[in-house]
């Protein structure tokens, strides 16, 4: 039997997100003699099933939902394993398969959903994606599959919402052939109109996944002769066979509302007495705006809970829910007022969201769209009739804008709305948001609570202001969950921390104190060498995807350390892994070096036998190099081995490094060069080959002022004048062009290079993460005085520390090709698919153009040649 000693019992019938927000809410107000027992049929703490695919390919990541303390309280129980089976609500007590009775003052119906199945011959063969459980065993079967075919697997999802795609884009990371069938004239087609669908098409397209869209399946074909039955392929309703060896069904969720039925049955026949649960006409028990159900004293949040004919399984509706009903159960009078149904796409390479009235089905509603479906680009905003309030929006290809509009979302617009889309150069105004505004939709956190906490009030009350990001989280709730308003969150910190004269923290994420120019000092003077003594010594926790890449780009500045060691790897950006450019349809581009510009006839052939022979499309950069696209992943030890022979080194086209100096061929031909602009450009490229930095490096020397290198758009320029070199430092071009500005005239070749030396290495230790040289000079107190001050002048003594780590860098070069074909285990890495390392990709689809071929895609006009192997010399 349930406690009899306690004032009020309160059951909670599923471990859920929405389960555990209750719990959390109630917990945290709740007066003595109140005590909670929440009952799972999972074995699992509450787990964060928005954040459930990353199990899929990290089957050790802990997905627990909050603080597991929460569970040790005196005044909660979670019971796990324990199935309930039945409701009596005239006893007030529910009973679990093992037999268990446990008795309650109020209950709270939170079960959730399962994923619906499909009503077709051969479902039974097919796996669905729901639980933890159900991504384990998706995980298991693929690498059995692997193993067992000897190739990669081919995997098809049926459903093309936001599970579906990232179930789909699951199997690929794992090594499977991933496609996708969905009955929708497009994808997505919940959350997404048309011209969305077909932008978001596109951008499925370049990620590698297959899609066959607009027709439903009929049956699962399955191999019955084999010992143990086998998926062989899915028959569509137009009697078309897809071919596949595994079949996943992602199309949306049914209520779990089994509980509600079985009660209203035994009602019905007379079994027990009392009123029936009300049941949506698609499932769901149904509720008042209150939460609570026909039956009294029991509740329903969640998946479960049906509010005025709608079931919703997104994680801010259920959250709302479990405020109410925590609040009406302490005396409160919350009511909820509907359905936010905002969705954001966790999808890499993917950048997708809608909200509010997505569809502009308010009457009077306009739309302002911008639409590029070939480049996957598509940008609405909807407004009311007077152009002015925002009801929604949808972005595919770049969502930049929705953190910032979405807590603007039924307030008026203090601008043309056309200003807000970014695909159109516009950008959100700094203005302030209102305090009612919501920042935080899946916790329901307004922008007033942000401010409150940052002030040592409101939902911190009693405790010290908050100064950092985790320290919020933590307070508010804000951020813990889908984490899309994790920028705005922080921008809004440090907006009203300036605001009370306090010091605004520069750490670099949550899981270190440190700025990034902090631990780059810190590393080098306690001398650390692998990403794991990093983390040991001064983080938290295991990384994330800031603070990785940096301590890679750190620990490779400092040490020359090759960016496949161990320790290493696992923290680099996917280019700096397999140290090429992932292109969009998947395949990588090879960029040798080519100091300077100058190269050989000799060398020149053997870049044109290498395309030939791999079948690559070439063209030159912008930066006088060679580009060659389309190379596979296991191709490119074979292409670079050739590259390596011939004399070519790494031309870093992939990493935070040197990209390449740019000459003119100065004064060894030109009549009007000054200076020797080609045998200093190599000499510049040379010396700072594979020098890790904060972001990119461009150069260019010009041998007169003429500027035919355009050394004054590069982060470092060097032009020549009759009194020597000019070196004009933190300039770029790009969508933020910026001029660089002279550092020093008049210089010989060693005081020049002892000058960039110094530019350099003090750029490297002080810049913040990923900020161009020209930023960095600009945010520098004193801008380019101050890096005269460091550089010319040695103001801070630092010049012969700068000097000397620059020599070591000097000295420990090594090219990361020649190394890495040189060791066999770094040579591992490059597989397509791990069970089947020689296989080519047969998706792979090129279409003739200008002699050359270029992937194939939804605009490619003419016929397509797959490339499934070397083209032969």
């Amino acid at each position: 039997m349930g406690a009899q000693s306690v004032e009020r019992s309160i059951i909670v019938i599923g471990g859920g997100p929405a389960a555990h927000r209750f719990t959390e809410a109630l917990a945290s107000r709740a007066p003595s003699g109140v005590h909670l027992r929440v009952l799972t049929e999972e074995k699992h703490l509450p787990y964060d099933r928005v954040a459930l695919s990353q199990a899929l390919t990290a089957p050790d990541v802990d997905l627990t939902l909050g603080d597991a303390s929460l569970w040790e309280a005196q005044n909660i129980t979670l019971e796990t394993n324990a199935q309930v089976t039945e409701l009596d609500p005239a006893k007030r007590q529910v009973r679990t398969a093992d037999g268990r009775c446990f008795e309650y003052d109020e209950l709270v119906l939170a079960t959730g959903s399962n994923a619906a199945r499909l009503p077709i011959e051969g479902a039974e063969y097919t796996h669905v994606y729901r639980t933890l459980e159900d991504v384990w065993g998706i995980a298991d079967s693929v690498r059995e599959l692997g193993q067992s075919l000897g190739r990669a697997p081919v995997v098809a999802t049926i459903g093309g919402g936001l599970l579906g795609l990232e179930a789909a884009a699951g199997a690929k990371a794992l090594g499977a052939e991933a496609l996708i069938i969905d009955g929708g004239k497009w994808l997505m087609g919940n959350q997404l109109d048309e011209g969305a669908g077909q932008a978001l098409g596109r951008l499925i397209d370049e990620t590698g996944l297959v899609v066959h869209g607009g027709v439903f399946p009929k049956s699962i074909l399955v191999d019955e002769e084999c010992q143990s039955p086998s998926v062989r392929g899915v028959l569509m309703a137009d009697d078309r066979t897809i071919d596949a060896d595994m079949v996943v069904v992602s199309i949306g969720v049914r209520p779990r509302d089994e509980l509600a039925r079985g009660y209203n049955e035994r009602v019905e026949a007379g079994e027990l007495s009392g009123p029936a649960f009300g049941i949506g006409p698609r499932g769901g028990v149904e509720i008042d705006a209150t939460c609570a159900t026909a039956v009294p004293h029991i509740w329903a949040i969640g998946e479960v809970a049906n509010f005025e004919g709608m079931c919703i399984g997104l994680v801010a509706p259920a959250n709302a829910m479990a405020e109410v009903v925590a609040d009406r159960l302490l005396g409160g009078s919350a009511e909820f007022t509907g359905f936010d149904t905002a969705t954001k796409l966790k999808l890499s390479g993917v950048d997708v969201a809608s909200f509010g009235d997505a569809f502009a089905r308010t009457e009077g509603a306009l739309e302002v769209v911008y639409a590029d479906a070939p480049r996957g680009l598509y940008q609405k905003l909807v407004v009311s009739a007077d152009a002015k309030v925002l009801l929604g929006g949808i972005f595919v290809g770049d969502a930049t804008p929705y953190q910032s509009l979405r807590p603007m979302l039924g307030r008026e617009l203090p601008g043309e709305p056309g200003a807000y889309l970014s695909a159109l150069g516009g950008e959100v105004p700094d203005g302030e948001l209102p305090d009612d505004a919501v920042l935080c939709s899946c916790n329901n956190v307004s922008a007033g609570a942000i401010r409150d906490a940052v002030g040592g009030c409101g939902s911190c009350e009693g405790k010290e202001p908050v100064t950092k990001l985790a320290e919020l989280k933590g307070c508010t709730k804000a951020g813990t969950q889908c984490g899309s308003c994790v920028p705005m969150l922080k921008k809004l910190m440090e907006a009203e921390l300036r605001k009370n004269g306090a010091e605004v923290s520069s750490a670099m994420c949550e899981h270190f104190e440190f700025s990034r120019a902090q631990l780059f000092e810190a590393v080098r003077l306690a001398g650390l060498h692998t990403f794991g003594e990093v983390m040991e010594r001064f983080g938290t926790g295991a990384g994330c995807d800031i603070c990785k890449p940096v301590i890679a780009s750190v620990l490779s500045s400092q040490t020359s350390a090759h960016p496949m060691e161990a320790g290493l790897a696992g923290a680099q950006d996917t280019n700096d892994r397999v140290m090429a450019n992932m292109q969009k349809d998947g395949t990588y581009s090879v960029v040798p070096r080519i100091p300077g510009g100058e190269i050989t006839p000799e060398k020149l052939a053997v870049i044109a036998r290498v395309a030939q022979k791999y079948g690559l499309y070439t063209k030159l950069t912008g930066g006088l190099r060679i580009d060659m696209f389309g190379a596979r992943l296991e191709q490119l030890p074979e292409i670079w081995r050739e590259l390596v022979e011939a004399g070519f080194e790494s031309g870093h086209a992939y990493g935070k490094s040197l990209r390449n100096v740019k000459t003119c061929v100065g004064s060894s031909w030109c009549r009007y060069g000054m200076l020797d602009s080609v045998a200093m450009g190599i000499e510049i490229e040379l010396r700072y080959r594979g020098l890790r930095a904060p972001h990119k490096l461009k150069m260019g020397v010009s041998g007169c002022a003429r500027e035919c290198a355009e050394a004054r758009g590069k982060d470092v320029g060097v032009i020549a004048t009759a009194e020597g070199w000019n070196l004009y430092v933190g300039g770029n071009g790009g969508a933020n062009p910026a001029h660089a500005q002279l550092l020093a005239g008049g210089l010989d070749d060693r005081t020049l290079l002892r000058y960039i030396d110094r530019y350099l290495m003090y750029y490297i230790r002080t810049a913040d993460k990923l900020q161009r040289t020209a930023h960095w000079v600009q945010d520098l107190e004193g801008g380019i005085d101050m890096v005269r001050s460091v550089v010319v002048d040695d103001a801070l003594g630092l010049a012969a520390d700068l000097d000397e780590a620059m020599e070591r860098h000097v000295e420990n070069y090594e090219d990361e090709w020649a190394a890495t074909l040189a060791d066999p285990e770094k040579l591992k890495r490059f597989r397509s698919f791990v069970n089947a390392p020689n296989l080519a990709d047969p998706d792979l689809e090129y279409v003739p153009e200008r002699g050359q071929h270029r992937p194939a895609g939804p605009v490619s006009l003419g016929s397509t040649i797959a490339v499934g192997a070397p083209a032969q010399p």
